[in-house]
């Protein structure tokens, strides 16, 4: 397909934020606002303990400072405009503004796939290989798997970026949410988008399929040698240490799949669904990861409690 005639290079986008709730957009923003100061606080309070604590310099505290970092970008490159939008009406987003936001959005969440796939892998190491868990996972070894999570996100996100400000736009510069998704923004072009489409098509496959096989391979191999411990305090105690990672995996890729497939195949799933749930998939589990660690982990929890009790003392 040739350009359109009425195509032009934008100097702006319009975000709707909720369609379908614009009567109660104001309301709305309330518990998105809550939901957001939750996710800052809890994840810089995480930040903060790792950082002045010695004793959680190790891998698994490492990988989850990371996910506290990718979960204070997702949220920070998205919710402040949604919540100017619900309760300001400042609908309006520059081009270069939204190419950063699609590129910070869709990195980070690759970013967060593959922190939580590290974690997995330190996780079975810890519990099948205990005593030789500090020899495996050394610094330089964690130095290295952080790094490449983090390139790994901007490297395979960038090319988003790139065609889509080579190609031209037509006039509708309306996206019917609250930020700028890389499907959305396909959806305004006025050329032929199969390649951008395959391309997104195969960074979702290449980085979710292989985070979500090794994530299943360590869970696989974990569950077989908890099964094979003799007593059932200790199989307890393993699956505790695991609980927590579990419940992160889950509300991170169940709300995400939903959201990928549906805005590529869920036609017939109303819009204001859709909307909901990208949303939910960017707030919500970087609301829940603080709270579920700070509950679960017993070390973060009794550092907390100290610093609290110093503080009220």
């Amino acid at each position: 397909m040739l350009p359109s005639e009425n195509s032009s290079s934008p100097t702006s986008f319009i975000l709707l934020g909720l369609p379908g709730l614009e009567d109660s957009q104001f309301g709305v923003a309330f518990p998105f606002c809550v939901m957001y100061i939750v996710a800052v606080v809890g994840n810089i309070t995480i930040l903060h303990i790792i950082r002045i604590d010695h004793a959680l310099h190790e891998p698994m505290y490492f990988f989850l400072a990371m996910l506290a970092v990718t979960d204070l970008v997702l949220t920070s490159s998205t919710q402040p405009k949604m919540l100017a939008i619900l309760w300001f009406h400042a609908h309006e987003i520059g081009y270069h503004a939204c190419l950063a936001q699609l590129f910070f959005i869709h990195a980070f969440s690759s970013v967060e796939s593959g922190v939580l796939m590290a974690m997995a892998v330190d996780r079975y190491v810890a519990i099948c290989f205990p005593l030789r868990h500090s020899s495996i996972l050394t610094t330089s070894v964690v130095t290295r798997l952080g790094a490449a999570v983090m390139v790994r996100g901007l490297l395979w996100v960038s090319p988003f970026c790139f065609m889509i400000s080579r190609m031209p736009f037509c006039l509708n510069k309306v996206i019917p949410q609250s930020y700028c998704e890389h499907m959305a923004v396909l959806k305004l072009l006025c050329v032929d988008t199969r390649i951008n489409r395959a391309y997104g098509l195969f960074v979702a496959f290449s980085v979710v399929g292989f985070d979500l096989m090794v994530i299943s391979v360590s869970y696989a191999m974990i569950l077989r040698a908890v099964l094979q411990l003799p007593s059932g305090e200790a199989r307890l105690k393993a699956f505790g240490t695991c609980a927590s990672h579990v419940c992160i995996i889950l509300a991170f890729y169940i709300p995400a799949l939903f959201t990928f497939l549906t805005h590529r195949f869920g036609h017939h799933v109303p819009r204001v669904v859709r909307v909901m749930f990208a949303n939910v998939y960017l707030l919500v589990p970087p609301m829940l990861n603080p709270i579920i660690y700070g509950v679960r982990t017993k070390q973060i929890r009794d550092r907390v409690t100290q610093r609290c009790c110093r503080t009220d003392s």
